[in-house]
């Protein structure tokens, strides 16, 4: 997209640390910044040894701030508290204790996890608009365990929906994310997000593939890539694989991966705790994640299938052949390219998943996904063309498929006639180009619009009163 207007686009993120979140934010802004848009990212936290390499080889403007008053948490709790004040104090530290702010000349916002700090930002720079990102609801992931943790949450929920319907444009980053949105913020119900899809880097060399091929020489590899939480229904893998007779397995594995947790898709009570101890897809401290798994090790068991575990890339490579059932924990990223180009088909069993970058990664891979026929794959899974849309309650329909790709896909070459297709479809359509382009479309569109009532001082101070005053009290009442 030709673009004669150079823009000085400010970022604010809570924690640059490596996840999903922060994948996108990096994408977003040096995709603006190729552009040629002047792009400078605040954050409250980023580390040199736990972040992506623009965030800290100078391909990108960082600046950490806001990160002397308040703790990532308090004893391990109220995460989600201490994650707005430091936001707060990141935005009065640039904007009334140093002019750093001003002297940017701001255009434009980029807010993405927390919509705290928006009509702080509406108040001290009323002539730059503001863009909230929306990867999920933070309510619809919180945890409600009892009265009391409702009651904590209730202030943060309101003021969650307050403050994202003060800024000037709200995008989500799937059409499913859309359609919940509006039951998660009534008030909110006239507002309509723009969909911008995350990317993957298409920029894959062939010496890269080639050399990513080879793990366990001779088998037929389907591969699932999740965390290890019951919600991903990692088993539904599992059932429809051993729905395969015992002639169609042989020569076969399916390989159960545990990747990276990335931060936005946890609740924000624990995701700064959770960038601070770089959880992984399977881990120890989670309780969840070893019942998980030794559920899955019992349900595996449980239908004739051998199998085993590995906890290093070293031991997984070194496993027997007569192993069925494969199970790597907290796979590195380095890794996993290397994983999806060993496979025939990536099973992606969760349902309602808000949008899904592995199944992008996989069909960039020439993989075709096998997925469920509901929330974010279906807008990037094209049924029949680059993979299969199933049903989650029909274990069979996904037993079929997998007899489709390992019996009778070699004599057709329609596997590889889908992953060309899902090879295509990706650089198409969700390259960090594409990205940009539409982010960038979406700012001037945002620029160009009237904007509605200014923040009044006295609405900000009043709010922050009152939900200062509940934080209080509620966190007497917790402590």
């Amino acid at each position: 997209m030709a673009n004669n207007l150079s823009l000085n686009i400010v970022f604010f993120h809570p924690d640059l640390g490596i996840g999903g979140a922060e994948r996108l934010v990096i994408d977003a802004a040096v995709g603006l910044q190729t552009l040629g848009h002047k792009v400078t990212i605040f954050t409250s936290h980023c580390d040199p040894k736990h972040c992506f390499d623009e965030a800290r080889d100078g391909t990108l403007d960082v600046r950490v701030r806001g990160n002397t008053l308040v703790p990532p948490s308090i004893l391990g709790r109220f995460a989600i508290l201490c994650a707005i004040l430091r936001q707060l104090h990141l935005i009065l530290q640039i904007s009334i204790f140093s002019s750093e702010l001003s002297e940017l000349r701001p255009n434009a916002f980029f807010v993405d996890q927390l919509s705290a700090g928006v009509p702080l930002l509406r108040l001290l720079q009323p002539n730059a608009r503001i863009l909230f990102y929306c990867h999920f609801p933070d309510k619809l992931l919180a945890k409600r365990s009892g009265w009391i943790k409702s009651l904590y949450r209730a202030p943060f929920d309101w003021l969650e929906s307050w403050s994202t319907g003060c800024s000037d444009s709200i995008v989500v980053n799937s059409r499913f994310t859309r359609s919940v949105f509006g039951d998660a913020f009534p008030g909110l119900r006239g507002r309509q997000p723009t969909v911008i899809h995350p990317c993957v880097d298409v920029n894959v060399t062939d010496d890269a593939e080639k050399l990513d091929k080879g793990l366990w020489s001779g088998m037929k590899v389907l591969l699932s890539i999740n965390r290890f939480e019951r919600k991903k229904d990692v088993g539904l893998a599992i059932r429809a694989f051993a729905g395969l007779s015992e002639g169609e397995r042989k020569g076969t594995r399916l390989v159960i991966a545990g990747i990276s947790l990335p931060p936005y898709a946890l609740s924000s009570d624990i995701f700064l705790i959770a960038n601070q101890h770089h959880l992984g897809g399977y881990d120890q401290r989670v309780p969840e994640n070893t019942s998980y798994h030794t559920e899955l090790c019992d349900l595996a068991e449980s239908l004739g299938l051998k199998i085993a575990t590995a906890r290093t890339v070293v031991s997984a490579l070194a496993i027997s052949s007569h192993v069925q059932v494969l199970f790597l924990l907290s796979v590195p990223n380095t890794f996993k390219s290397t994983l999806l180009r060993s496979a025939r088909l990536l099973v992606y069993t969760p349902r309602n998943e808000h949008f899904g970058i592995v199944p992008l990664e996989a069909m960039l891979a020439g993989i075709p996904v096998l997925a469920a026929n509901e929330g974010g794959p279906t807008e990037t899974v094209v049924d029949g063309e680059t993979g299969w849309l199933r049903d989650v309650g029909k274990v069979e329909e996904w037993t079929e498929v997998m007899r489709q790709v390992l019996v009778e896909g070699d004599a057709e070459g329609g596997v590889k006639q889908m992953g060309e297709k899902g090879r295509e479809r990706v650089k198409a359509k969700f390259s960090k180009e594409k990205m940009a382009e539409r982010l960038q479309q979406e700012i001037l569109d945002m620029m160009s619009r009237p904007r509605e009532a200014r923040i009044s001082v006295t609405a900000v101070v009043v709010v922050a009163g009152l939900v200062g005053a509940l934080i209080s009290s509620i966190a007497w009442l917790v402590i």
